[in-house]
């Protein structure tokens, strides 16, 4: 991790990571970029729909490639790269005949190494294999939740989910939200675990850093007033007065169950995942 000179008060705990020690270029490849516009919390009528979203430095859309559809074709990475869009690197692989791809680079690989997407391929950080070819215990990221679909599952910085079990035509696969879950064998996913575990370490240090990040200010409930807000409201400092805590549409939180009964995916669900 990186400490920054106490300059300023904010700078005092700010931390980030040392990209210079783990990046190899500046500039992303500009065949695999094209611009996009960011939703910023707002839906096709712009109107808010996911609050304390907006602003934001402006991005460039790096095309990775989670459905790893070239199979049997080995590939050498070249870069390890940043990308804007998400917390893990992401890495410019060329393949044996000649194509340029975006991948998520897995922990612990360096460039020169090689990966390859194959039913044979052995059990090394990056290969990508079917789930009936992994042993129970070991170590998957970029896991499909139907066959050929992408990528779905443990995709962010330092993730990885564990293989606990086979079972007929389907395994049981350990989500990093502590979530047992049953996914198709025939669906791939690649070995280890995401890169930048640091990730999670980093303090943010300031307000302006987090508006960078395009994360608005959030206004406690208890420092509104009664019209805004349940919470809102009288003299000095007030509880909430009131049984449980709610959001500003009285509907409840901390705790809640907000999963519909009778989701398709339900029975796919052996356990759920961890109460914080």
């Amino acid at each position: 991790m990186k400490k920054y000179s106490p300059t300023t008060p904010s700078q005092r705990q700010m931390t980030g990571i040392s990209f210079r020690k783990i990046l190899t270029v500046r500039e992303p490849e500009k065949s695999l970029t094209r611009g996009f516009k960011r939703a910023r919390g707002r839906n096709a009528f712009g109107r808010i729909t996911t609050r304390h979203k907006g602003g934001g430095a402006k991005r460039l859309y790096r095309e990775i490639d989670f459905k790893c559809d070239k199979k049997d074709i080995p590939a050498i990475i070249k870069t390890i790269e940043y990308d804007p869009n998400r917390s893990g690197f992401i890495s410019l692989v060329n393949y044996t005949d000649g194509e340029k791809r975006y991948v998520l680079l897995p922990s612990g690989l360096k460039v020169g190494d090689k990966i390859i997407a194959s039913q044979n391929a052995d059990l090394s950080p990056g290969n990508r294999l079917m789930l009936k070819n992994i042993p129970v215990g070991t170590f998957i990221y970029n896991i499909e939740l139907k066959p050929g679909a992408g990528a779905k599952l443990a995709r962010s910085a330092g993730t990885y989910a564990e293989l606990n079990a086979h079972d007929k035509d389907f395994v049981l696969i350990k989500l990093p939200s502590g979530e047992i879950r049953k996914v198709h064998d025939n669906c791939w996913a690649s070995i280890g675990q995401v890169s930048n575990e640091e990730h999670k370490l980093r303090i943010i240090g300031k307000a302006g850093r987090s508006r960078w990040l395009g994360i608005r200010p959030t206004v406690r409930g208890s420092a509104m007033n009664p019209c805004d807000h349940p919470f809102g409201g009288g003299e000095g400092r007030q509880s909430a007065g009131m049984k449980r805590p709610k959001n500003l549409w009285g509907k409840g939180i901390r705790g809640v169950k907000t999963r519909k009964r009778k989701k398709y995916s339900n029975v796919f669900m052996i356990s759920r995942r961890k109460k914080k």
